[in-house]
């Protein structure tokens, strides 16, 4: 790529990571600040870095990806409750994006709500605050939310609503999250679906939706179609794939879509509550 043409493609990712939109909606690995050149080390600005991690004492990091799998798998079935599955996870150690993040991002909102909106990783504002969908995108879902009755934070005549993600900890640089990082931290998300009980389950984006469908397309294909989880206790889990908010922001013309899908996830909790 010419020098003029790279300059300006890079003041453009810029101007996106500044207003907020840190997920690439793809179908193929790799986050929106990958797509990068690479320029020689002489012309690189000095990276910014998160604050490390406070040191955590816990077991040490499992030396493969299978036996952090395993890990995950035993650390997921031995909770019992919501709360002790939220403190398994703040305490695990064998997914290798702990390291690099400030903390876990486990969830936000009221615990055992009707409605568990799942999203696919941390990025920068969330991995500050440790809450998830902070920032410009958590707005926008917050009206989403609200324009079918919903919060995460209810009020009179609202629904309640919990947030929670398919991985718990930032990947470096707001990436996509690996097949083996969504696979170690799928145990706790589908232990989270089974001790919420809930009514409906919104998956935002690619990375939940293949995480628990592994079978199904990308989320413009998917997106608005009524699914079935089954849990490993025997519950029969409706659950309903939507474009991620920060998609959204970057395509707004696919906000009828999403409405379209808003009216469907409506439509859909009225029945199961009924």
């Amino acid at each position: 790529m010419a020098a003029g043409r790279s300059d300006e493609a890079e003041a453009i990712l810029r101007f996106y990571e500044e207003a907020g939109v840190t997920t690439a909606e793809a179908e193929t690995s790799g986050g929106l600040w990958t797509m990068k050149d690479e320029e020689p080390a002489s012309k690189k600005a000095p990276s910014r870095t998160a604050a490390p991690s406070p040191p955590i004492a816990s077991k040490a990091a499992p030396a493969s990806a299978a036996d952090g799998l395993a890990d995950a798998e035993q650390a997921a079935g031995s909770a019992q409750t919501l709360e002790e599955l939220c403190q398994a996870i703040a305490a695990f150690e064998g997914c290798s994006l702990k390291h690099g993040a400030r903390g876990p991002v486990i969830y936000d909102g009221i615990l055992g709500a009707d409605v568990l909106v799942l999203g696919e990783a941390p990025g920068a504002e969330e991995d500050r605050i440790g809450k998830p969908y902070v920032g410009r995108s958590g707005q926008l879902l917050d009206r989403m939310l609200a324009a079918i009755d919903l919060s995460r934070a209810p009020k009179e005549g609202q629904g309640a609503v919990c947030l929670s993600n398919a991985v718990y900890w930032r990947p470096p640089s707001n990436r996509n999250p690996s097949k083996a990082e969504v696979a170690t931290c799928l145990p706790f998300m589908k232990r989270f679906i089974e001790l919420s009980r809930p009514k409906l389950v919104l998956l935002t984006g690619n990375v939940p939706n293949q995480a628990l469908f592994p079978d199904a397309p990308g989320i413009t294909r998917d997106r608005g179609k009524v699914k079935v989880h089954e849990t490993s206790d025997g519950q029969k889990i409706t659950a309903l794939p939507l474009f991620h908010p920060a998609f959204l922001l970057r395509q707004p013309i696919q906000k009828r879509w999403a409405w379209r899908d808003l009216l469907t996830a409506k439509a859909t909790l009225n029945e199961t509550l009924s």
